[in-house]
């Protein structure tokens, strides 16, 4: 190539970099602009339950930091199919972004009907962190911990039945993993709601459950339940005095996360502003204390890492063997 050609090329270079450079100014400018209008944080559950006081928490303090009304919209049922695929259709502004949990990694692992592809149409924000969820039985069930269950399951298999919130749920799949890594045969019961599960276990109608701590917190106190462990990698610095399951079963884990996403093709800056105000609010003083109330570990993850998680989790989800039932709608 003749000089003359190089500086073609130095020419057009130029103004690709000075392109790029003026699409990545306007990008930067939307994102300290954003938001221009009021915000959706979709909400697949209904409301009145964790998932929907924790996103009215967010949407309280966010509406206060941007001058912007946030707007909480439920949207239940397909077990959270419907708000993740209204999330998934939304125009890719970040001006509607939405509350999902762990049923989102659980279904991309374990169902092949969803009207969406969790990788390629959803683009994670932030994680916010889990909620404790801990196995609970009657105050006599006859075994203390996670290793006298599992010796009185072996003993008996199929005998034992674990209650969970529902199908497709981080409780039910906690029971999944219990009976793949510790080889027994407990037989799942779903519920609509704690507060059944509750009042069936008291009644000796069901001997186990897992259930989020801090719905159970008051059985426990009142002696009516005990803890036979809990779900999460490491014992909850919220409940330091309940062993972790993965104490008896190396490599346990099972949490109930909460974080938020958006629809695919959010611009990176905005994603970026969306990320850094919801950590930005989840580090104050009165959002952190609603979340130990709450029961919720905080574990904060950025855009990046919290996409790593949700893959990380679908791949552990997809090796357990047995197969979850499709939740009905």
């Amino acid at each position: 190539m003749n000089a003359h050609g190089y500086g073609r090329l130095s020419r057009r270079r130029l103004l690709q970099a000075a392109s790029l450079g003026a699409l990545a100014g306007t990008r930067a400018a939307h994102a300290q602009e954003f938001p221009t209008r009021p915000v959706k944080l979709i909400v697949p559950q209904p409301p009145g339950g964790a998932a929907d006081r924790l996103a009215r928490i967010f949407a309280q303090a966010l509406e206060a930091r941007w001058k912007q009304s946030v707007v909480v919209e439920n949207k239940p049922g397909g077990g959270v199919v419907i708000g993740t695929l209204a999330t998934a259709r939304a125009a890719p502004d970040g001006h509607t972004f939405a509350l999902l949990g762990s049923s989102l990694s659980i279904n991309a692992a374990q169902r092949k009907d969803l009207p969406y592809d969790t990788a390629r149409d959803l683009g994670p924000i932030a994680r916010i962190g889990y909620f404790t969820v801990v196995l609970v039985a009657p105050a006599d069930f006859g075994a203390n911990n996670v290793r006298g269950l599992i010796a009185m399951a072996r003993k008996n298999p199929g005998a034992l039945s674990f209650a969970s919130n529902g199908i497709g749920t981080s409780a039910q799949l906690a029971g999944e993993m219990l009976n793949h890594m510790a080889g027994i045969q407990l037989q799942h019961v779903p519920y609509n709601g704690a507060a059944k599960m509750y009042t069936d276990m008291i009644g000796k109608q069901i001997p186990l459950g897992f259930s989020v701590a801090s719905s159970a917190e008051s059985f426990i106190r009142s002696g009516q339940l005990k803890v036979l462990g809990v779900t999460s990698k490491e014992r909850s610095p919220l409940y330091p005095q309940w062993p972790a399951i993965s104490e008896t079963l190396p490599g346990f884990e099972a949490v109930n996360w909460a974080g938020f996403a958006a629809p695919a093709g959010v611009p990176r800056a905005v994603t970026a502003r969306l990320a850094d105000d919801i950590l930005a609010v989840l580090a104050t003083a009165d959002v952190a204390k609603a979340m130990a109330d709450m029961g919720i570990e905080v574990r904060p993850q950025g855009p990046d890492e919290f996409q790593a998680f949700i893959q990380s989790e679908m791949r552990r989800f997809s090796e357990i063997t047995k197969p979850l039932n499709k939740p009905s709608t």
